[in-house]
């Protein structure tokens, strides 16, 4: 037999396939479940004069948080239509700012947007607007407050570039996320932007700047501190004389902007990670362990004064670090500015002009729904939900169970099933033997 007569076989990777994630066997979630009502009684007490009170929405966030993923709140029942597998897939809470699950698909969605709908095909820079500690509490207290923040960056990006490029009547692209929280979940309110590397003009023209440097950011951090102090003063909450002892601090006085990450047009995937990381969740659950004492140990990075790569917080500050984190209602975190704003994008676009909308592709059917929960999974993990695990082909919802007794009735089946045969209950499962 010849060498052309061997046929080699053939290998295929198998695709990486769905599992549940069981959340109540998490540390975050049984820190949170085990915790929280203690923390809740003692709140008024140790917390309220330096945080203030405990905002209605945090109960709400923590009582839906507590419901998501399990199967006993309800699920969709998923099955193959080839070989006739099934399994449950159980309800996403979808809070913000506190599910890591959550978060992590609602940043896979703003990154599908800004790639979509929103960024030209232009460089743009990373750029992080901070505060100073002596200010931090005052917008933890006032909750109204960090919107100012992504505002007065926005003024600053604007007035900053119209000067340097000599176009006043220009506009700069940005798209402007409030982050809350640091390295360890501390109160930590700033501004995580990605700012178009120069200005629009109306009809589509594009004028990059031609140099980032030192002298300019140190106008950005002087522009911003102005801003953020003159709005704090009009809005009763600042008084001109501290508003003057802050001014005299040098370097910034504990103001920032700092945008030296440039990222190219030619650099689509890490323009999305970037997206991904400004809306991350607060904290990452493999980064939250639960010492022999009782006491929670949080990885951190490097403390840049001890070297410490762990903080060890008591059972009640740690609820409080991560229930700060939690949004009021109705207050949008993530917002657009100048060009890349909804009523002007059509404005500072054109289709003969150095920025063009590039055309829409498709077949003419009606698209999937931008928030697939199969389609979220596979973006942010690689694993296919709706693949089915014992023959490739896709699966199909076929109901959505939330009547509480068909729910404990199908559980308590699958789960004497399990204990009469072995295996996880929730695994894909084939039909009854015929």
């Amino acid at each position: 037999m010849s060498e052309q007569e061997i046929q080699q076989p053939v290998v295929r990777e198998a695709p990486a396939l769905y599992r549940p994630r069981y959340p109540e066997q998490t540390i975050f979630y049984q820190l949170v479940r085990d915790h929280f009502e203690q923390f809740a009684l003692i709140h008024e007490e140790r917390f309220e004069a330096s945080d203030g009170p405990l905002r209605p929405v945090v109960r709400k966030v923590v009582h839906q948080f507590l419901s998501c993923g399990l199967l006993e709140n309800g699920f969709a029942r998923v099955r193959c239509p080839r070989c006739q597998a099934e399994f449950f897939c159980a309800f996403s809470c979808q809070v913000r700012n506190f599910c890591s699950s959550c978060q992590q698909k609602r940043a896979v969605l703003l990154a599908e947007k800004l790639r979509e709908e929103i960024l030209a095909p232009v460089h743009h820079r990373h750029v992080i607007f901070t505060i100073p500690v002596a200010l931090r509490q005052l917008f933890l207290r006032e909750r109204s407050l960090p919107g100012i923040l992504p505002r007065c960056a926005f003024l600053t990006v604007k007035r900053c570039l119209r000067a340097v490029l000599g176009q006043e009547h220009a506009l700069p692209g940005m798209v402007a996320a409030i982050q809350t929280f640091g390295s360890k979940v501390e109160w930590h309110p700033h501004v995580h932007s990605l700012v178009s590397d120069g200005v629009f003009l109306p009809g589509g023209e594009y004028v990059p700047l031609p140099l980032y440097d030192e002298e300019f950011e140190r106008l950005l951090t002087e522009t911003f501190r102005r801003l953020v102090l003159d709005e704090l003063v009009k809005a009763n909450r600042l008084s001109l004389e501290f508003r003057e002892k802050l001014l005299t601090w040098q370097h910034g006085g504990g103001f920032s902007a700092y945008g030296r990450h440039l990222i190219l047009s030619e650099e689509p995937a890490r323009l999305l990670h970037m997206a991904r990381y400004a809306v991350r969740p607060p904290v990452a659950a493999d980064r939250i362990h639960e010492s022999d004492d009782g006491r929670i140990l949080l990885d951190i990075p490097p403390d840049q004064k001890t070297g410490d790569t762990a903080l060890l917080l008591d059972p009640m500050e740690w609820p409080r670090r991560i229930t700060n984190q939690i949004p009021d209602p109705r207050r949008h975190l993530t917002r657009f500015y100048g060009a890349y704003a909804n009523r002007l994008r059509k404005r500072y676009r054109a289709e003969d002009g150095e920025v063009t909308v590039r055309p829409v592709e498709g077949d003419g059917r009606r698209p999937k729904s931008r928030a697939s929960w199969a389609r979220l999974l596979k973006m942010v993990f690689e694993v296919d939900p709706l693949t089915c695990p014992r023959c490739g082909a896709p699966m199909q919802v076929i109901s959505v169970i939330t009547a509480p007794a068909l729910i404990d009735r199908l559980l308590n089946h699958l789960r004497g099933k399990a204990r009469a045969h072995g295996g996880d209950p929730l695994d894909a499962r084939a039909p009854p033997a015929a």
